[in-house]
């Protein structure tokens, strides 16, 4: 359940970089290509850091000096080209140990302090053994078909007697709060006798 929710969370992450980001599929053997571009303002150096929480660098380059390093267990297999700050790293000869998550990570020293911008072109590295199958041209099933209609149906008699009801119960208490007999009131033609006392004189 932990890795469903790990791949979940990566997949969230990378939806959230800025950029081409995503996901790539690729077979073993085959070889692929990140191609690093950094955010707006000028940065000092490009780090492609590998893992969900960037825990190892995979390469590194410094944009003054143009001094690279690379990690020892990929470095017969990687190659960059390119002017920094935008570089192209190919990965070739990939092996199931090569899936994961690849982050461009740029750093700008400002003042005393470094600040690091994920950049464009980070991404999912899946390597598979086989090729992925094409799963849109599989028809539904007869089973789903009926489910489909059995949801319909009970949905309609559930509206009808929510209807029903509302005939039966509140229609009648209406007409009779309609029909209620109002106290009329009856206009009264009394004559009035003035009680005051003659006057004296």
């Amino acid at each position: 359940m932990s890795a469903v929710c790990l791949k979940i969370m990566t997949i969230l992450c990378l939806s959230a970089t800025p950029g081409s980001s995503g996901v790539v599929r690729k077979l073993i053997g085959e070889y692929v290509t990140i191609q690093c571009r950094p955010p707006p303002k000028d940065q000092d150096s490009l780090t492609l850091n590998k893992g969900l929480n960037m825990e190892s660098e995979v390469f590194k380059i410094h944009g003054a000096s143009e001094k690279v390093t690379i990690a020892k267990d990929i470095q017969d297999r990687l190659q960059y080209n390119g002017v920094f700050p935008k570089i192209d790293i190919l990965i070739k000869n990939m092996t199931s140990k090569d899936t994961d998550t690849y982050w461009c990570v740029y750093k700008k020293v400002e003042g005393t302090s470094p600040v690091t911008k994920n950049g464009e072109g980070s991404i999912l590295l899946v390597v598979v053994t086989e090729p992925q199958t094409d799963r849109g041209s599989v028809p539904c099933e007869q089973s789903n078909n009926n489910l489909i209609l059995v949801s319909v149906v009970i949905c309609a008699a559930v509206l009808l007697g929510i209807i029903i009801c509302f005939l039966v119960w509140i229609i009648p208490k209406t007409k009779s709060l309609r029909s209620a007999k109002k106290p009329r009131r009856v206009a009264t033609n009394d004559v009035y006798e003035e009680m005051r006392g003659t006057i004296r004189r």
